[in-house]
């Protein structure tokens, strides 16, 4: 069921209606569909065409259950810095907060609550020997190399929703990442990028709510004047 893409999907309509999935049917997503989702997405772009992602597939339930507690800690912070009104986890110098007293364990995650049971996870890693990292040597911290994995994972997203199924990436393992590399045995030089959940979807997203064009977009300088024209269909 769902091998094969939905010929009726044009790009726009899958761009504009895939939407993170968190909850999912019993149904299995058998290897033959998973591995034609992962065919699909080998074709993103990537600096140099170097395709520096590597991806497990976790199979094993013990191994499940302990991501799972990994991301548990660092979704339980998340959500005691959310709380606070800051931005969790932001790379800029954060305003001065104490996390508020959260129950671990007591915030609903159906991702993390329900690991074992969630048809296909993922965990894409990087090679970073492959990635040109533009901005490693600015008074920040580095982001562009992103721009060589990830479009790796939402092709894989795509894939999916064009597929009937639906999915989700995060980024907690990232967190945990040194107990996630022994557990995984990670390779040297090797970054955690993210965590993908897929499966059949309870529910599939297609309505989605984003910003306006004007709201984030600007012409000739980011002080500059809102770029936009006197109508747009933009939900």
């Amino acid at each position: 069921m769902g091998t094969e893409p939905n010929p009726e999907m044009d790009l726009r309509s899958a761009i504009r209606g895939t939407g993170s999935v968190r909850q999912f049917t019993d149904e299995p997503v058998d290897d033959e569909i998973l591995y034609a989702l992962l065919d699909d997405a080998r074709f993103a772009p990537s600096g140099g065409n170097r395709q520096g992602w590597r991806v497990v597939v976790v199979q094993d339930i013990a191994t499940r259950e302990a991501i799972g507690g990994l991301m548990r800690g660092v979704w339980d912070d998340y959500i005691a810095i959310a709380s606070t009104g800051n931005t969790p986890f932001t790379s800029i110098a954060p305003s001065q907060y104490e996390l508020t007293t959260v129950t671990p364990g007591k915030t609903p995650n159906d991702l993390i609550d329900r690991i074992a049971e969630v048809p296909v996870v993922l965990v894409v890693a990087a090679d970073l020997s492959l990635i040109s990292m533009m901005d490693k040597d600015l008074d920040r911290k580095p982001i562009t190399g992103g721009g060589s994995i990830y479009p790796f994972c939402w092709n894989l997203l795509l894939a999916a929703r064009s597929r009937g199924l639906g999915g989700v990436l995060t980024t907690l393992l990232a967190r945990a990442e040194p107990e996630a590399a022994a557990l995984l045995r990670l390779p040297p030089g090797f970054a955690i990028a993210g965590t993908i959940f897929i499966g059949h979807p309870v529910h599939q997203p297609t309505r989605l709510k984003r910003r306006p064009v004007e709201a984030f977009t600007v012409i000739d300088r980011f002080d500059g004047e809102a770029f936009g024209i006197t109508h747009s269909d933009a939900e």
